[in-house]
């Protein structure tokens, strides 16, 4: 029995939907840019680790309410307060939101991004910890936390944006605090997909549905072996990797393929 309903859930600082298989999250807090604040944080890390124990989802959408996707955290309920707090709080904050990165990371769920508009800071953090991203042509990401006097050592992001655009281009936009336009960010291979803002929603869905129709525990073994193969030697990957997919051998997913295509049809999966 699933430890958390997808069909229940309501989140108190953001929006949350579950229809056919796909969570879509949505920041809701369009008149400042959707900040994200202590609590809203907090309930973000929470639900991603939380979807660890939900089999019903089998994909979740992030995105943001009125044209823009996150523009970081609150500069009044964030910024303000950390410049008054001691080191034992600074850590717990830092570590809570760098929590809020691995829980993203460790769901099996593929996460699709959906950025219009502004992507800043802790937002474009959002958006780089997801596995897909697509854009609108007005998105505008930065990776802003020079621009307040901290380090572009935030969230991971030292080590995953590198990984993702290649160390240059993050080192550009780590240290410079810049802004980076949407067909840029599709030029570097941030964002997979460039979109008319109408049909952003729709897009992003209908990828994530696809994903929710596939065969979603090898997804799950996808997702597991492109985080754990990082630190690997070659020899290792390859081991892991042979032992995954003897795994996902096992699966009935695979014995479907295996009779549709011999029945020359399409095979319908049940993520088991």
């Amino acid at each position: 029995m699933s430890m958390f309903d997808p069909g229940s859930f309501a989140p108190k600082h953001f929006a949350f939907a579950f229809a056919d298989k796909v969570a879509t999250v949505t920041l809701n807090r369009p008149e400042r840019k959707n900040p994200l604040t202590f609590e809203s944080y907090a309930e973000l890390r929470d639900m991603f680790r939380n979807l660890v124990y939900a089999p019903d989802v089998k994909a979740v959408v992030i995105t943001g309410a009125g044209g823009n996707f996150c523009s970081g955290g609150d500069v009044h309920e964030i910024i303000g307060p950390l410049t008054g707090m001691d080191m034992t709080g600074l850590l717990a904050f830092t570590r809570m939101t760098g929590d809020l990165v691995k829980a993203m990371r460790n769901c099996p769920q593929p996460i699709v991004a959906a950025v219009d508009g502004v992507c800043a800071g802790a937002g474009a953090i959002l958006a780089m910890a997801s596995d897909i991203r697509f854009a609108t042509p007005a998105a505008k990401t930065a990776f802003l936390f020079t621009r307040v006097g901290l380090a572009g050592a935030d969230m991971g992001a030292c080590a995953i944006l590198p990984r993702i655009i290649g160390h240059g281009r993050a080192a550009d936009l780590l240290f410079s605090g810049r802004s980076f336009s949407a067909e840029e960010g599709e030029r570097w291979g941030f964002f997979n997909r460039v979109v008319d803002a109408g049909a952003l929603q729709g897009e992003a869905t209908a990828y994530a549905a696809m994903l929710a129709n596939g065969p979603t525990f090898a997804h799950g073994m996808t997702k597991n072996q492109l985080d754990m193969e990082w630190a690997m030697p070659i020899e290792t990957a390859i081991e892991a990797e042979a032992q995954a997919q003897a795994i996902c051998m096992q699966t009935r997913d695979f014995e479907r393929a295996y009779h549709a295509f011999v029945a020359k049809q399409r095979p319908t999966f049940a993520g088991d």
